[in-house]
């Protein structure tokens, strides 16, 4: 019996060292040999595209009116996703740009004779813009949400992946049109460059799934390391 269940062991430890088939080029991926020099990035594929920052709920702001100091202010925009300024009054930022807003702003004022009421509206600090990642990482929690926001990023922010998580089992939950969508991935596939890293939005919701057969073999080592030292000899 104890032989049998080496035995099992040992072929599933071995089937998760299999070798992986050697990258090849493809229409959307170029494979160069590490003899040759990888080319460096031009300029614009240095610069992020352009994904527009949303204000929310309990986000820091900073509002500049031109010519009118009195005016210029740095608030937090409250629980219901409004803000409230003098002359100005209440104004709902929920779901707006900077610029959006500062146009919301301009027109209040103008409401209430500002004459020409030039605005500028920078968020200083954000909470609303996050990602959740949760499951087989070290440090599972809300991360923010930055323009150039990918899969393995998030992960590297959650200190990478447990000696647990199931490679090829990451889930992506996204409402798209209040509809709830799940994109699935294989984060092993992602890091060898077989397809792109997927980008990671606002209110997504990670989830990196779990491998029994790793728990398995780690409880078996520490109960049974006369029985494993076979099975750990034969991978070494």
């Amino acid at each position: 019996m104890r032989k049998f269940c080496i035995a099992v062991l040992l072929a599933g430890a071995l089937a998760g060292c299999a070798g992986h088939e050697p990258l090849q080029s493809t229409s959307r991926l170029t494979v160069i040999d590490g003899q040759k020099a990888l080319p460096p990035p031009n300029r614009g594929d240095l610069t992020a595209a352009d994904r527009p920052a949303l204000i929310g709920p309990l986000d820091t702001i900073e509002v500049s009116v031109f010519n009118v100091p009195d005016l210029d202010r740095e608030m937090q925009v409250d629980s219901s996703g409004r803000i409230a300024m003098p002359l100005a009054g209440t104004i709902d930022a929920r779901g707006k740009t900077a610029e959006e807003l500062s146009r919301s702003i301009e027109t209040a004022l103008r409401g209430h004779y500002v004459r020409n009421p030039a605005v500028t509206v920078n968020i200083k600090s954000s909470v609303s813009q996050v990602v959740t990642i949760d499951g087989q990482v070290v440090e599972p929690g809300l991360y923010p949400v930055t323009n150039q926001m990918t899969l393995l990023r998030v992960v590297a922010s959650a200190k990478g992946l447990t000696e647990f998580a199931r490679q090829e089992d990451i889930v992506i939950l996204r409402t798209v049109g209040n509809r709830r969508m799940a994109g699935l991935y294989n984060i092993e596939d992602i890091r060898r460059g077989a397809y792109d890293d997927p980008p990671v939005f606002a209110n997504d919701v990670i989830v990196v799934g779990d491998s029994p057969q790793r728990r398995m073999f780690r409880d078996f080592v520490s109960v049974a390391p006369l029985l494993a030292a076979p099975l750990i000899a034969i991978l070494q």
